[in-house]
């Protein structure tokens, strides 16, 4: 357990391909917020959740958006603006298969890493920027591609430091692909029972 660190869920998405709120689908017999919490505060004290105070606040403390309705970008904005930490660790709420494990591999790598903005794993399906570790000081870019209204944050990555650690060096390290396989549909939760 370190205090270096804060956690963040991003429990604010519209769920609209589930049909209900992600955050309280359950998987096998817990919500997934129940699950990416027990993760995340097994990592750090420092775990926030980053949706509607009025959904969440009975299970921890909560950072509303500033930017409403602009996606990850935004709760990733916020998440950074309410830390007091260097680095943050943000994870999607439907993100169910990224391990302990995985999550302080990318801390570590983070730490041995102090000027990039962003470590972040990229397999050959892309950029999984809601599994990753944000230094505080992507807040500004993020910001002003929200002013801009540019809402993809792999764009960011061409503009910050980022240390992209490729679907190769996640397999040597014992990671696969599936441990970012995210649940947006009923059907993706019921192939993950």
């Amino acid at each position: 357990m370190r205090d270096d660190i804060s956690a963040f869920i991003l429990a604010g998405g519209k769920s609209t391909r589930m049909g209900s709120d992600k955050a309280f689908v359950t998987l096998n017999g817990r919500t997934l917020l129940s699950h990416a919490l027990e993760r995340a505060r097994s990592l750090t004290p420092n775990v926030w959740i980053v949706g509607d105070p009025q959904k969440y606040e009975s299970h921890g403390t909560v950072v509303p958006d500033i930017f409403v309705d602009c996606g990850p970008l935004a709760g990733i904005h916020s998440a950074l603006g309410a830390s007091s930490t260097e680095l943050n660790l943000v994870l999607a709420v439907d993100v169910p298969f990224a391990s302990l494990a995985l999550l302080q591999f990318l801390i570590e790598r983070a730490k041995r890493n102090p000027g990039v903005c962003v470590t972040v794993p990229r397999t050959n399906a892309g950029w999984q920027p809601l599994c990753a570790v944000y230094h505080r000081s992507f807040a500004p870019a993020a910001e002003e591609a929200l002013r801009g209204g540019r809402f993809r944050i792999d764009r960011l990555f061409a503009v910050v430091p980022t240390d992209g650690i490729s679907e190769e060096e996640l397999r040597q390290a014992g990671f696969t692909r599936e441990m970012f396989r995210n649940l947006n549909t009923p059907e993706d939760l019921a192939a993950a029972q």
